[in-house]
């Protein structure tokens, strides 16, 4: 039988490198930047259109019509249906000298602006900020829901506490991970967190532990039924066999990430990339962190035990 958690240490070593670049990633972009993620104009304040446009416009023609006027990282969207011809377009906050400019150069180079239904509005960073408040409660109180309902439902084997410490541990590694991935394609491709950044952040913390809490559910079911059975075989038994389920679902999802980022808009292309680059590292975790993790703590525990006899 292949034995996974057998290369627990290997695993350490691999993640500990991921964790240490993503760290040092996100110095480099809080010494260039000033935070450690690129910030867009929901956290940092500026300006929102919301374009209606007379005829047939594409995201192109208006990302264009913006970069000539020094605004390159606007953040371009289509409301509607393709045929409301309606964008929304975020960008820093512009005079209103560049407005009219704007206006005058996208009903030229694009199509008909209608200005009666054409809206702008400055943005407030207060609520990127409340947003962001809300996102780090929301995984705080996630954690701990989780570490109580681990220890709650495998109450009944011994040290439950310690596998529910471990899916968190996990989470955390895939999050820094995560966060590190972005950093660099904010550095390399100008990538900027915005509120979309947030919802694939809670979804990746959604993907890290569900895989997790199978592999242990595996692990409690295979305890009493290998009795006798060393913890580190019994967690690699249970690991092979959740693990094709788990690689099946997330292929599923991953193809269809991947067709998203090829043919899909470039607004909601890092969106789906940070979400892809969660489920990928969190389907690892689940494996070469959580598991052995708990594998690893319990023969240190059993050893400083045998120890102080």
């Amino acid at each position: 039988m292949f034995n996974l958690v057998e290369k627990r240490r290997w695993f350490f070593i691999i993640s500990g490198l991921l964790v240490a670049l993503s760290l040092i990633i996100l110095a480099v972009t809080f010494i260039r930047f000033g935070t450690p993620l690129r910030l867009a104009v929901d956290f940092t304040g500026g300006s929102l259109f919301v374009l209606h446009f007379d005829g047939p416009a594409t995201e192109t023609a208006i990302r264009q019509v913006f970069a000539d006027h020094g605004l390159e990282e606007a953040i371009i969207q289509r409301l509607g249906r393709p045929e409301d011809n309606t964008w929304q377009v975020r960008t820093k906050e512009v005079s209103a000298e560049q407005v009219r400019a704007l206006m005058s150069d996208l009903s030229a180079r694009v199509a008909p602006v209608n200005r009666d239904l054409t809206t702008y509005e400055t943005v407030s960073p207060i609520v990127g900020g409340e947003v962001t408040r809300a996102a780090g409660i929301a995984i705080a109180v996630a954690a701990i829901l989780i570490i109580g309902y681990i220890w709650y439902s495998f109450r009944q084997i011994p040290h439950s506490i310690r596998y529910g410490i471990s899916a968190i541990t996990a989470m955390i590694h895939d999050l820094i991970i995560v966060l590190g991935f972005y950093a660099l394609m904010g550095l390399l491709q100008g990538w900027e967190v915005d509120a979309l950044f947030l919802t694939a952040t809670l979804t990746v913390t959604s993907f890290s532990v569900q895989d997790t809490i199978v592999m242990f559910d595996r692990i409690r079911e295979n305890l009493p039924r290998y009795r006798g059975e060393p913890l580190e075989r019994i967690a690699n038994r249970s690991i092979l066999e959740t693990i094709h389920r788990s690689l099946a679902t997330q292929l599923n999802a991953i193809f269809v990430m991947i067709a998203i980022i090829l043919f899909g808009g470039e607004t909601i292309r890092p969106f789906i990339t940070a979400m892809l680059a969660g489920m990928l590292v969190g389907t690892y975790s689940s494996f070469g962190i959580a598991v052995p993790l708990v594998v690893e703590w319990e023969i240190a525990a059993e050893r400083n035990k045998q120890a102080s006899k």
